[in-house]
C-alpha cells in the first residue's frame, strides 16, 4: 500500500515514521527546503530557545540572592541568541532528515496539489497513491486591519528573527504565542502592552490562572487592555493602535506584534478536484479516525478542528496511520491533550476548567496549593503561582488540572496520565511524591480537595 503524506511538520514526519514501522510504502512531501514544519522552524522550538536564554538572564540578575558574586550588569546579546537558535533548529532538522533516510521514507520537496482521486501533482509531476494524509499545518493569522509589514507591524515569524531589542511593544493577542513573546522581550527590557478582544489573559485557561497571570503581569509593569475591538493602526515614528476600550488618542509603541491566532494552510491544495470543502472555520472536518468526507483522504494537525498544538498533531498522525494499516478498529475512547504556555511564569493545563465542569452541570470539588508554600519553589526562588485540581464530587474522579508557575509544562504530564487512566483524588493522594520536588504541589492540591491539606492552611471563604 502506498501512502503519501503532505506536510513535513510534527504531524507529517511522525506519520511517515509510524507508516514505515508498519511496513507501508511511504512518500513524504514538503514544500520547504527542510523538514520540521512551523513547529521547528517558526514556532515551538525557536521560541523556546529564546525563552531559555531569557530565563538564564533572569537567573543571573538575581544570582546575588543565591550567594553568587562577580556578576555585574548582565545583558543579553540578541544576535548571539539568534545564532544559537538557528544552530538548534538546523541540528534538529538534520535529525529528522536522518530519520527519514533510516526509515526508508521517500522525501520529495515541492508544492503538492490534489489532481483527482488517488492522484497528486508535485511541481508538474503526478504521483498515484492508495491513501493520503494531509498535514499541511497553519500560519500566523494577520487580519488586514493591522497592515503587517514585517518591520513595524509584525507576526511571530518576523519577531523570531529580530536582532534589535525594541524599547516598547504592543502585543495583540493574549494567548500562548503573545504571552510567550511578551515574556521574552519583557525580560530584555522592552515595555510591554497587551491587547486582546477577550476579557482576560489566556482566555482558554481556567479563570483563576488568568487572574494570577494578570497579577504577575501587573507586578512586572505590563499594561493590559482587554475587551478591545480594534479599529485602526497608524504607522509613523511609532505604531499607534486605535480601538474600543482603548485610550481615545490610541496607544503607541515602537513595534506591534499580531498574535491573533493561526490559519490552516488549505489554499491551492486542489481540494475542489476531489469534492472536499472547508468548514466555517476554514478547516477540514474528519471522523474519529481522521478520515475526511472523501474516501482514502485523511487529515490531521492544524487543518482540522482540534487544538493547534504540535503534540496533538503527532498523536493524530499516529492514530490515522494505524487506522490505514488496519490496526485500529475502534475510535480512541478518550483524548486528554495538555496545553502549555512557556511564558514567565509558565502555564499548563489538561482536562476541564472549573467553569467548564460547572457548565456541564457537574457537582465538583476543587483543590489548590500555592507554590509559595512549597519547599522546592522556595529553594528555586520561584514562589509565584499554584497547582489546581478539579474533580467530580460523587466519586472524586479527576476532571482537570491547571498549573501556573515554574516548570508547569513538565508537571502537567503526571496529570495527563492520571486523567487518561481515570484516576481519583484518592489515587493521587496515595502516590508518594519525592521531597523536595515541585511535583509535591500535585499531592498537596489533591489533599486540599479531599479536605485534608497538609502543608498550608487555606483561607476560609468570606461569607
Amino acid at each position: 500500500m502506498r501512502v503519501v503524506i503532505v506536510g513535513g511538520g510534527p504531524a507529517g514526519y511522525v506519520a511517515a515514521i509510524r507508516a514505515s514501522q508498519l511496513g507501508l510504502n511511504v512518500t513524504l512531501i514538503e514544500e520547504d527546503k527542510y523538514l520540521g514544519g512551523t513547529c521547528l522552524h517558526r514556532g515551538c522550538i525557536p521560541t523556546k530557545v529564546l525563552l531559555h536564554s531569557a530565563s538564564l538572564l533572569r537567573a543571573v540578575k538575581v544570582s546575588k540572592e543565591f550567594g553568587l558574586t562577580g556578576v555585574n550588569d548582565p545583558s543579553l546579546d540578541l544576535t548571539k541568541v539568534q545564532e544559537r537558535k538557528r544552530s538548534v533548529v538546523r541540528k534538529l532538522a538534520l535529525g529528522i532528515e536522518g530519520l527519514m533516510k533510516k526509515r526508508g521514507v521517500e522525501v520529495i520537496h515541492g508544492r503538492a496539489r490534489l489532481c483527482g482521486l488517488h492522484k497528486l501533482e508535485v511541481d508538474g509531476s503526478v504521483y498515484e497513491f492508495d491513501k493520503i494524509i494531509l498535514a499541511t499545518g497553519s500560519r500566523a493569522a494577520a487580519p488586514a486591519v493591522f497592515g503587517v509589514d514585517g518591520e513595524q507591524v509584525v507576526t511571530s515569524d518576523h519577531l523570531l528573527n529580530l536582532e534589535k531589542i525594541p524599547q516598547s511593544m504592543i502585543v495583540v493577542g493574549a494567548g500562548a504565542v503573545g504571552m510567550e513573546l511578551a515574556s521574552f522581550y519583557s525580560t530584555l527590557g522592552t515595555k510591554i502592552t497587551i491587547v486582546d478582544m477577550a476579557d482576560r489573559l489566556l482566555p482558554l485557561e481556567d479563570e483563576e490562572i488568568s487572574a494570577e497571570m494578570q497579577r504577575v503581569c501587573r507586578k512586572s509593569g505590563w499594561k493590559t487592555y482587554l475587551g478591545v475591538k480594534i479599529n485602526k493602526v497608524e504607522k509613523g515614528d511609532e505604531v499607534t493602535l486605535y480601538g474600543e476600550n482603548l485610550d481615545p488618542e490610541g496607544i503607541k509603541a515602537e513595534i506591534l506584534l499580531v498574535a491573533a491566532g493561526r490559519r490552516a494552510n488549505l489554499e491551492d491544495l486542489g481540494l475542489e478536484s476531489v469534492g472536499l470543502q472547508v468548514n466555517r472555520q476554514g478547516r477540514l472536518e474528519v471522523d474519529s479516525f481522521y478520515r475526511t468526507a472523501v474516501e482514502d483522504i485523511y487529515a490531521v494537525g492544524d487543518i482540522i478542528p482540534s487544538p493547534q498544538l504540535a503534540h496533538m498533531a503527532s498523536h493524530e498522525a499516529i492514530l490515522a496511520v494505524e487506522h490505514i494499516a488496519g490496526l485500529r478498529k475502534e475510535a480512541e475512547e478518550s483524548c486528554f491533550c495538555p496545553a502549555a504556555t512557556y511564558s514567565y511564569p509558565e502555564v499548563a493545563s489538561v482536562g476541564l476548567t472549573e467553569a467548564e465542569a460547572k457548565k456541564r452541570g457537574l457537582d465538583i470539588v476543587v483543590g489548590k496549593f500555592p507554590l509559595a508554600a512549597l519547599g522546592k519553589a522556595a529553594i528555586l526562588g520561584e514562589s509565584a503561582g499554584f497547582y489546581k485540581v478539579v474533580a467530580r464530587a460523587e466519586d472524586h474522579l479527576l476532571l482537570g488540572v491547571h498549573i501556573i508557575g515554574v516548570q508547569a509544562s513538565e508537571l502537567i504530564s503526571e496529570a495527563t496520565i492520571a486523567l487518561k487512566k481515570k484516576a481519583t483524588l484518592e489515587d493521587l493522594a496515595a502516590t508518594i511524591h519525592a521531597h523536595p520536588a515541585l511535583a509535591e504541589s500535585c499531592h498537596e492540591a489533591v489533599e486540599h480537595a479531599l479536605g485534608t491539606p497538609l502543608n498550608f492552611m487555606p483561607r476560609e471563604s468570606r461569607k
